[in-house]
């Protein structure tokens, strides 16, 4: 058994919200790979399922964000799982819009969902760190993350959350760097080296020329003595 869990504020009015992106890919992996029904359980709403061969409970807390870990730490208990059979998926500051990156361990730099990840569970739980950029001030910062995505980033952000469904059952198999090609291939797709020839313009061509008078054919003697004659 697996823990994914994602962070995010529970109700309609924090539904699209950014700091409700770890919600979202939840969300898109239970309908692409077929969990069952969420269900009210650990202090969050939870669906069970598989990946591959892997047995994963997806867990979003509705403890708000700042009490995140006691709903996760609540679950790990139960099924006796150590923090490295948890992943935590989340929105961070610190990647461009529709940029990915797992990392493993580390600091909470300040997130207040992984801070109380950090307090119930320690921090040797995986993460997915879902890029939404930054507001560019630190005092818009609280604005910025419980505010809507905007509508120009509905493309990225529907790329980003199809790569990562694509990619789950990489990463509950901890095959990480397949998973982030799964990623790139919706948000980065390949495009051909071969591109069509552009037609090239029609080259101008130069105005015929004036077509000579032929030269006269040059007269004999008797010619020239019956022309005087004339």
């Amino acid at each position: 058994m697996q823990i994914f869990a994602g962070l995010g504020n529970p109700g309609a009015k924090y539904a699209a919200n950014r700091h409700n992106i770890g919600f979202m890919a939840l969300d898109r992996i239970a309908e692409a790979h077929g969990f069952g029904p969420w269900k009210a359980r650990f202090q969050g709403e939870v669906s069970e399922g598989r990946l591959g061969t892997e047995k994963v409970l997806l867990l979003k807390p509705t403890t708000f964000m700042n009490l995140s870990g006691q709903s996760v730490g609540e679950a790990m208990r139960f099924y006796k799982l150590e923090p490295e059979d948890v992943t935590v998926f989340h929105d961070e500051l610190d990647l461009a819009p529709g940029k990915l990156k797992v990392k493993t361990g580390g600091g909470h730099a300040g997130h207040n969902g992984l801070r109380s990840m950090h307090a119930h569970i320690g921090e040797t739980y995986r993460r997915v760190r879902l890029g939404i950029g930054h507001p560019g001030r630190k005092d818009l910062v609280s604005h910025y993350v419980l505010h809507d995505f905007a509508k120009a980033d509905q493309d990225w952000l529907d790329d980003l959350l199809r790569g990562i469904a694509d990619g789950a059952p990489e990463l509950a198999a901890g095959r990480n760097d397949r998973f982030l090609n799964a990623v790139a291939l919706r948000t980065a797709p390949a495009r051909s080296s071969k591109t069509e020839a552009k037609p090239k313009p029609a080259e101008a061509r130069p105005e015929p020329l004036p077509e000579a008078e032929p030269e006269p054919e040059p007269r004999s003697p008797l010619q020239k003595l019956v022309d005087k004659f004339r």
